[in-house]
């Protein structure tokens, strides 16, 4: 007979919080803690209050995303990088790693630094010029200046001027004064600069350059193929060239005498200033004469430079310029020096390249020394000093993206042995071939600040590989990496897995559990299998355990609709075995023709000796098996524990517990029967209607698994997530699939209005990438046989996709098009509750999946919280979202503790699961333990989360744990050597406060503190009514701790334990895609971390001391270095060589000459004036002084320049009348004719 579970019609008003076994009462209104009567003997002094938090960001980690400029400050040393979304990356040498924001947004299109001057001009698409102060540790906007009616083309910012030159898409070049940034009323108009007979617009400035040999000429490139030099002084063009392709770039020789231009046919032009009317050389680097004399047809050359060596040949350095038939050629970067041409060719297209040369001052031999090339995805810089020319090794860590992070760790205050360790395996593995010399990027000062702990970062990622980062003192250091498909075998051509396994990640880490105290380490695949490893400094040759596991839910455990039921909103065919005569026709491909597959795992295990390295090597793989043609449901809960020696997992379907040191499995049970008798539903048997009621309750629990099961079967998409959503169309597209514009024989869904918005970007899509999404009200039409081939997708599919598809939710919904409304919305809730559904209904799936749907998909997330959805939201499975092992009390009767196992469902049910462990080593190798899930049963609003335990002192109590052993090492067969395991009991410091301990629960919606062994609540907070909650952990924050929340809102919350108090709520961050959400994670010391980007790890701090401290522990971007002096010209060159040093900009540009600006051109707009460095905290008196202090400064150090100019001018003066006075003593004597 059939299991169906109970519909209970109308609303109910009790609260979950008060039907948990053995549990009081105690519901409470959104926000507000409530407690029962507390027991006498719990009397908890809290320490935490509001003022120990605070939010802010601490540092960002990787390679910046979607970068768009770069720039080098010779003197200083120091590297920015621009992006596409408005911020700004500084580095510069160990620990000298800043980020900073424009708020605007707007992209960055050029970068100059004011070498050795400690600021940096920035200018965006937005057409905003800013100026930034790098002379705190946090940059701060000084000045921004934004231009009304021209659009920003380029800039130009002389050595040691105050005039920046800003050339503009009309042709204009305006200049602004650095210091007041304020613009000039000197203007180089385009019809001015170009000569009168010319008919066409020369179009965009894409170059602005002073001379070498005269800073008073301008030389100004038009994209057209027009370049001027024009007279600054004079205010007239010198000379005009006028070629028939299009400018990239233009690159001077240091003499002056030359330049060098690149086009867009691929070909370099070189220019003699005494002939321009021709170019004295044009040559075509990779364009080869064909057979009938013509040139190959090359690229355009982006930018072209031009540098001279005194020991050698000039380099010319360009990228672009290959031949067009050459297809599928990766981006090079071409060397040119002498006649040899070496070609670099780079992962990745290249954004923009630097050379970097020995001196700032352009009329001087320049030197080359190094070439940093910026690429879509990477940052290398090449050592032009060798011959072979070598990369630098990049101690920046730009390589966290290497393959897409799909899961993240965060683990402060680890022992302190764990990274040395670490690091030295690591070490061996490392790349070799590059440059000897330092790296050359090496500005700025860091010093080790005093609040410092090992911290380490584990990232997960979609290939399988495993990195362990070493995040102590703010920084980011690569220690580990190992690689968990070398533990599978690779697929052959004949096998029968591997035409499921084209195209896809099957290894892509789903989370991971790491326990630093024993070493051990757990990785959950996507192909729902677990790897345990243990740490070892010594080779190995093993052989790796396998174990399968049939986790899947029988037949009569489902509700299945009756035959003559023909809504397909209440078919559930991938929640039960498939078979050939259910009411809808299978598809074609969907069975074999010799049976489904079972009792088969996804992937194969080596069943060979393998020789493994030191580091972590694999000891079991537990990998859940296919039954009867349905793949298995992905794993969605894990937990393991050193000291009892076992791993506990769990699905959709039910919990498996494994004995990873006897290697047997130990339990392996469905949701529904780990109850038993305690079962808080009543699941009777119904026949299904069209018209069904549910409640809000009901509701509730049944939307309440959508993160917790989902979020772990979701892989990151690189080339999703490096696409850009800011496709307006697909905007619109995604809002008029949602689901609350949907009509059909159905019941309308009643969306609160505030919801609505944000279900459209989740509920917008609700098919698999290979269907297409159903348009809200147009039914779809089935295709004819001789429509476009399809791609099926029957139970014989595997669970996963390719991390193309990572952030869709594996659904394939089959809609018939007389059934849209109830289709879509059982998409809706099948996507809700993340349950994959496989179906054989297939043959309405129409045409391929677009991308920006699918990008959309990843940068979404959001979900309903509707108060009136159908009752399909009771039959989807409960799956197991979280677990933990600790010693507790199973049963209230229980005296003392016992090995627990804390079970969380997604319908926020906490079971207790007590365990029978022997204690004794060599029994417990031999005698099996005992679980009996009998234990006690909890209640929750939402799906349970997280469990933590507290003593009744209020200290959090560590799980048990076994001291690592190296196990490869020789043992002593005179004496065995013994497991020696740690055990934190809650009765062990409990003499003045009797027996007992604290559990925390928290859920998606609230959290609840129990006293065990009564199981009574004492307090219970309802954190989120319109919100869930994404992540949640017990951390220690200043000595004591603290819950920490994060939910879908973006709200950042800590609550006091154990009286749940509401410390802080910070609506920090918006939560706009499932990166987010799958890679946050609290961690102890207040801190957190998240992907911002797929390319970077932003770090934030909430606890208000090392907000504090943060100004210590960031680098230095300026430090004081003497310019380095001009070379001496010679009396000759200075004699001969024009009157570069006489142009005084200031005569020209200035006020009192050029006359203002108009005003309605552009907009001065102050900034902060460099205060942010100063907001840290100060407020009030004490940030009143702080600012005048800072001022005073200030005027000291003006005051001081001024002193030493007084000094330098009387020292020029004294040695004028001196050298006046011997010229008038020579020549008093002489006659007028001796002269």
């Amino acid at each position: 007979m059939k299991k169906f579970r109970k519909v209970l019609d109308g609303l109910t008003t009790s609260s979950p919080g008060g039907t948990g076994m053995g549990s009081p009462s105690c519901g409470s209104a959104a926000g507000t803690p409530t407690a029962a009567q507390t027991p006498k003997e719990i009397d908890i002094q809290e320490t935490l209050v509001s003022e120990n938090f605070q939010l802010c960001k601490t540092v960002r980690h990787g390679f910046p995303y979607q970068p768009t400029a770069l720039a080098f400050d010779p003197v200083q040393k120091i590297l920015a990088i621009g992006s596409r979304s408005g911020g700004i990356r500084i580095l510069g040498g160990p620990g000298v790693d800043c980020y900073s924001q424009h708020e605007s947004g707007a992209a960055v299109l050029q970068l100059q630094f004011l070498i050795n001057e400690g600021a940096l001009v920035t200018a965006c698409a937005d057409d905003t010029l800013h100026l930034w102060n790098l002379r705190q540790r946090r940059p701060a906007v000084l000045h921004s200046l934004k231009f009304n009616r021209e659009r920003i083309t380029f800039c130009h910012l002389p050595f040691q001027s105050k005039w920046l030159y800003v050339g503009t898409e009309r042709g204009n070049t305006h200049i602004v004064n650095i210091e007041s940034f304020i613009l000039s009323g000197y203007v180089i108009m385009w019809n001015k600069a170009i000569e009168l007979s010319t008919k066409t617009h020369p179009g965009p400035i894409v170059h602005l350059s002073d001379s070498p040999k005269d800073e008073g000429k301008l030389l100004i490139g038009f994209e057209g193929g027009t370049i001027v030099q024009w007279d600054l002084r004079a205010k007239k063009g010198d000379f005009r060239i006028y070629y028939d392709e299009a400018i990239h770039s233009v690159s001077w020789h240091h003499e002056g005498k030359q330049f060098m231009c690149s086009h867009s046919d691929g070909s370099l032009t070189l220019w003699n200033l005494r002939n321009t009317t021709k170019p004295i050389q044009v040559t075509f680097p990779h364009g080869k004469i064909q057979k009938d004399g013509r040139k190959e047809s090359c690229k355009p050359i982006l930018k072209v430079e031009y540098k001279t060596s005194r020991s050698s040949e000039p380099f010319v350095i360009f990228s672009g310029g290959l031949s067009y038939d050459k297809a599928g050629r990766r981006p090079t970067l071409t060397i040119m020096h002498g006649k040899a041409i070496t070609v670099l060719e780079m992962d990745y297209p290249i954004v923009e390249f630097m050379v970097l040369c020995e001196t700032p001052y352009n009329n001087e031999v320049q030197e080359p020394y190094a070439v940093v090339v910026l690429l879509e995805k990477d940052l290398i810089v090449v050592d032009l000093t060798q011959s072979n020319f070598p990369v630098f090794e990049n101690p920046y860590p730009m390589d966290v993206h290497e393959s897409p992070v799909t899961c993240t760790a965060y683990f402060a205050d680890c022992p302190p042995d764990i990274i040395p360790i670490l690091y030295s395996i690591g070490a061996k593995h490392k790349k070799t071939g590059y440059s000897q010399k330092e790296w050359p990027v090496s500005g700025g000062t860091w010093t080790l600040g005093s609040h410092t702990y090992p911290e380490i970062i584990i990232t997960g990622h979609a290939d399988g590989s495993i990195k362990f980062w070493d995040a102590s003192a703010i920084t980011l250091q690569m220690l580990y990496k190992m690689k968990t498909s070398k533990v599978f075998e690779k697929p052959k051509p004949g096998d029968a897995r591997a035409p499921e396994l084209v195209e896809e990640d099957p290894f892509a880490v789903q989370m991971v559990s790491w326990c630093p105290q024993s070493r051990i380490f757990c990785v959950v695949g996507i192909s729902a299998y677990i790897i345990l490893y243990r740490f070892s400094k010594y080779d190995a040759n093993t052989q790796i355990v396998s174990l399968e596991v049939r986790l899947q839910c029988e037949s009569e455990d489902v509700i299945s609709p009756s035959e003559n039921e023909n809504n397909p909103c209440f078919s559930e065919p991938g929640s039960h075995s498939p078979q050939p005569h259910q009411q809808h026709p299978a598809s074609p491909g969907s069975r074999t023709p010799e049976g489904v597959k079972d009792s088969i795992p996804c992937l194969k295990v080596k069943d060979r000796v393998v020789r493994v390295p030191p580091g972590y090597q694999s000891e079991l793989v537990i990998q859940l098996l296919w039954v009867d043609g349905e793949p298995p449901q992905q794993i969605t809960s894990l937990d393991i524990n050193s000291a009892y020696g076992l791993v506990a997992f769990g699905n959709c379907y039910g919990l498996a517990v494994v004995d990873y040191l006897q290697k047997t499995i130990l339990l392996c049970m469905s949701t529904l029967d780990l109850y038993g008798a305690t079962d808080p539903y009543q699941r009777l048997t119904r026949s299904p209607r069209r018209n069904r009621q549910s409640t809000s309750e009901f509701c509730m629990r049944g939307l309440s698994n959508f993160y917790s099961d989902s979020k772990k079967r979701i892989r990151t998409s690189y080339q999703s997530l490096t696409e850009l959503t800011d496709n307006q169309q697909s905007i619109d597209m995604e809002r008029s699939k949602s689901p609350t514009s949907v009509k059909g024989p159905g019941r309308k869904l009643s969306l609160p209005t505030d919801l609505k918005t944000d279900l459209d970007h989740v509920n917008g899509h609700c098919t698999s990438p290979t269907s297409q999404p159903c348009s809200a009200g147009k039914p779809r039409i089935p295709m004819g046989p001789e429509g476009p081939r399809l791609t099926r997708r029957g139970p014989g599919r595997p669970p996963f996709r390719k991390a193309q598809s990572a952030a869709c939710m594996e659904i394939s919904l089959p809609v018939s098009h007389t059934e849209v409304g109830h289709a879509s919305r059982r998409a809706m809730l099948q996507q809700l509750h993340g349950v994959t559904m496989y179906s054989h209904d297939e043959h309405h799936t129409t045409t391929s999946y677009c991308w920006s749907e699918r990008e959309s998909r990843e940068n979404s997330f959001s979900r309903s919280r509707s108060s009136s959805v159908s009752s399909i939201d009771r039959d989807t499975k409960e799956a197991i979202t979280t677990l933990q092992f600790g010693e507790s009390y199973g049963r209230k009767s229980d005296a003392h503790p016992t090995p627990c196992l804390w079970v969380g469902t997604s319908l926020g049910v906490a079971l207790l699961i007590p365990m029978s462990i022997p204690t004794d080593h060599e029994e417990r190798m031999e005698e099996a333990v005992t679980i009996g899930p009998s234990g006690g049963v909890l209640m929750l609003k939402g799906s349970v989360t997280r469990f933590s335990f507290l003593d009744c002192m209020g200290a959090l109590i560590q799980s048990p744990y076994e001291v690592w052993r190296d196990p490869n090492t020789a043992e002593d067969p005179d004496r065995p050597r013994k497991r020696k395991l740690v055990h934190f009991s809650p009765s062990s410091s409990q003499d003045a406060c009797g027996e007992g301990h604290l559990a925390v629960v928290c859920s998606e919606r609230q959290a609840k503190v129990f006293l065990m062994p009564s199981q009574s609540c004492l307090f219970v907070h309802n954190i989120t009514e319109s919100s869930f909650v994404l992540r949640a952990d017990v951390v220690s924050v200043c000595n004591s701790v603290c819950l920490a929340c994060f939910c879908a809102n973006g709200h950042v919350m800590t609550l006091s334990l154990p009286s749940l108090r509401p410390l802080m709520d910070v609506n920090y961050l918006p939560l706009t895609d499932m990166r987010i959400a799958r890679t946050f994670c609290f961690t102890n010391g207040g801190q957190a971390l998240y992907l911002s980007s797929p390319t970077e790890i932003q770090r934030i701090t909430y606890s208000q001391e090392m907000c504090d401290n943060l100004q210590e522990m960031l680098g230095e971007l300026f430090t004081p270095i003497e310019t380095p002096e001009a070379q001496n010209r010679g009396f000759l060159k200075g004699f001969f060589g024009g009157n570069a040093h006489n142009f005084d900009r200031e005569e020209l540009f200035g006020e009192a000459a050029a006359g203002k600006a108009s005003r309605s051109l552009a907009q001065h707009i102050p900034g902060q004036a460099g205060l942010e460095g100063m907001k840290v905290a100060a407020s009030g008196v004490v940030g009143d002084l702080a600012r005048a202090r800072v001022a005073l400064d200030e005027r000291g150090q003006r005051l001081g320049e001024l002193e030493e100019r007084t000094a330098l001018m009387m020292t020029s003066a004294e040695t004028f009348s001196k050298h006046a006075h011997e010229v008038m003593l020579k020549c008093k004597d002489k006659k007028w004719y001796q002269f």
